[in-house]
């Protein structure tokens, strides 16, 4: 088991667009193994490779509740959105001790390239949905905090350099 540490937020790195996966290799899948350990000893439902200084456009959402049933992507694009919004509260191990409220599509439909290299579709909902888009986020960027409005995120940011003290 290989756990990785996730980023101190804001580390750059975190509001970096990652690199397009080409081909899923030996090395991409002991990223994502790592991935998954990492994952699974915060414990949360999802990691992207950003968030442990990889660059690459990887995740991992595992949103079951037996676990060991991750979902690992490269490249995940959303095809398609449900109207319907969920709200959940979302946090980072990239910024600990704060989390906040968030409201989202409630299932989207994901394309992605899977481990075994072939362009896979999946229909994802409730948590692991909420957990794809967090991921997807990561890989373009952004974090969570950038949903609430400026005075909100202004507040969690503070409270959480507060806590790092």
């Amino acid at each position: 088991m290989t756990t990785r540490t996730c980023l101190p937020w804001p580390d750059k790195r975190l509001r970096t667009k990652a690199a397009e996966v080409t081909e899923i290799t030996d090395e991409i899948r002991a990223i994502w193994a790592d991935m998954i350990d990492t994952m699974e000893a915060m414990p949360g439902v999802g990691l992207a490779a950003p968030q442990i200084g990889v660059m690459l456009r990887l995740a991992v959402v595992d949103g079951s509740s037996e676990r060991g049933r991750a979902v690992r992507l490269a490249n995940p694009e959303i095809l398609h959105a449900s109207i319907e919004l969920r709200e959940h509260e979302e946090a980072s191990p990239n910024l600990p001790g704060v989390s906040a409220k968030i409201k989202r599509p409630r299932a989207v439909t994901v394309r992605f390239l899977n481990e075994d290299g072939v362009i896979d579709r999946r229909d994802f909902v409730g948590i692991e949905a909420t957990s794809v888009q967090h991921q997807i986020d990561h890989l373009n960027g952004k974090m969570y905090f950038d949903h609430l409005s400026k005075v909100k995120r202004d507040m969690l940011v503070k409270k959480a350099r507060k806590l790092a003290r």
